[in-house]
């Protein structure tokens, strides 16, 4: 029984990495590669700048949607139980992904940005899942059990970019185009709804149906971020963190096609490479680290040399050299996210993880959602490197204030305020 939610757990998270993953080299194509036949900008008399604002848009609709409705369905999984919830979210998702494929089959932008949104809306599915693990786990096993959300996300991060570039490439088969990625992800997320229906129990044995939903958490979870003086060094650095490498990340596949020519194959097997020095550090090199060196002192160097990396970045003139440079800012993104989140939990008591989940997970959202907008304009009005720059430098940020500001010592903060996941 505590071994079947954890599978689902796997499957749900892996999924959402994953739809996230097979957008990666299919954007580009519809927005900065004129010379694709998913080319979309045409359709509407476009210029690239202003489909450059579209990326930024259409990559921050998600994220936005998400910070507003998660924190109001962890909460209604907590009044009527994680399964039900659960399968709403998935087929949430399940139905974005058909009518993102839609979309993309009638050329339709605005149908594009409904499905995101959609999917933001109904995608309560980690929030959710990671309240399962807490449900399941004993104090013993729970970090070990929340490795699985990291496992899952490396995977998904690998195959769906892979996917992405594949399924949408006529040198897969002659039946393949831009919407094939998109079918086989709601396929796969139909699958998951079916082994949530059937596989999953029900994990939250304490539901309070007295329980009445509380409005505007998402707002209040930033707040507090912000208030609670011995936890908000590490949140106002996760935040600046998280949002520098989301500048990256949402241009680098505009990036790759602008100057390298990469084409939606070869901008998935990129990001796949990226994925396995991911699965690399998380399976073997976050393992051997010695004991003995603190969590604070490691993200001390890896989140500047991150930055250095990406700073480096748009020096590189060949593919080759892009190639090398993957595993310099991948391999200590891969160190600094476990052990920053690590910091954040033992911050607390045992007693008040969800409330401390809960703000991390807004943070997230805040950190995913607004850079792809500033991003979006600073591609419009110079180039994706200017993204690729800024990422470095907010990371650069990220670190300084780190070493000059967190002290490890710190007392757990006084929170009081019980909130849902």
């Amino acid at each position: 029984m505590r071994n079947k939610p954890l599978v689902v757990v796997f499957l749900t998270i892996f999924l959402d990495m994953l739809g996230f993953g097979i957008l990666i080299p299919v954007i580009p194509q519809l927005f900065s590669n004129p010379h694709s036949k998913y080319f979309l900008l045409n359709d509407y008399g476009l210029t690239l700048r202003q489909g450059a604002y579209l990326v930024g848009l259409l990559t921050a609709s998600y994220p936005i949607a998400q910070f507003f409705a998660t924190p109001i369905l962890g909460q209604l999984s907590d009044k009527y139980g994680r399964r039900p919830i659960l399968l709403i979210s998935l087929a949430g998702t399940c139905v974005s992904y058909i009518l993102f494929a839609v979309g993309l089959h009638i050329h339709s932008l605005a149908l594009l940005f409904v499905s995101r949104i959609f999917d933001g809306l109904t995608g309560g599915n980690i929030a959710v899942a990671q309240a399962v693990i807490a449900d399941v786990s004993t104090r013993e096993n729970r970090s070990k059990n929340f490795g699985i959300v990291g496992s899952a996300f490396a995977l998904g991060f690998i195959l769906g970019p892979m996917i992405g570039g594949l399924l949408s490439s006529s040198d897969f088969s002659r039946f393949a185009d831009v919407t094939t990625p998109f079918y086989f992800a709601a396929l796969l997320s139909f699958i998951n709804v079916i082994s949530v229906k059937f596989q999953l129990p029900e994990t939250h044995t304490h539901i309070n149906t007295s329980f009445r939903l509380t409005p505007g958490v998402a707002a209040r979870n930033i707040m507090k971020a912000f208030t609670m003086k011995s936890v908000t060094p590490l949140f106002i650095t996760a935040l600046l963190f998280q949002g520098g490498f989301t500048f990256y990340t949402s241009f680098a596949g505009v990036y790759l096609t602008q100057y390298f020519g990469f084409t939606e194959s070869t901008i998935g097997f990129f990001f796949a490479y990226v994925g396995m020095w991911i699965i690399i550090t998380q399976g073997f090199i976050l393992r051997k680290l010695p004991t003995t060196i603190p969590d604070h002192k490691i993200v001390r160097i890896t989140i500047i040399v991150v930055g250095v990396a990406l700073a480096i970045y748009p020096l590189a003139h060949t593919r080759w050299m892009l190639y090398v440079l993957v595993p310099f800012y991948a391999v200590p993104f891969s160190l600094t996210t476990p052990k920053l989140m690590g910091l954040i939990s033992r911050s607390v008591g045992p007693e008040r993880q969800g409330e401390i989940l809960g703000i991390s997970s807004s943070v997230q959202a805040v950190a995913q959602g607004i850079p792809p907008l500033i991003a979006g304009a600073l591609a419009a009005n110079f180039d994706p490197t200017a993204s690729i720059v800024t990422a470095s430098i907010l990371i650069l940020c990220a670190g300084t204030y780190f070493i000059l500001v967190y002290r490890p010592h710190a007392a757990p903060a006084n929170i009081t305020t019980p909130s849902a996941v």
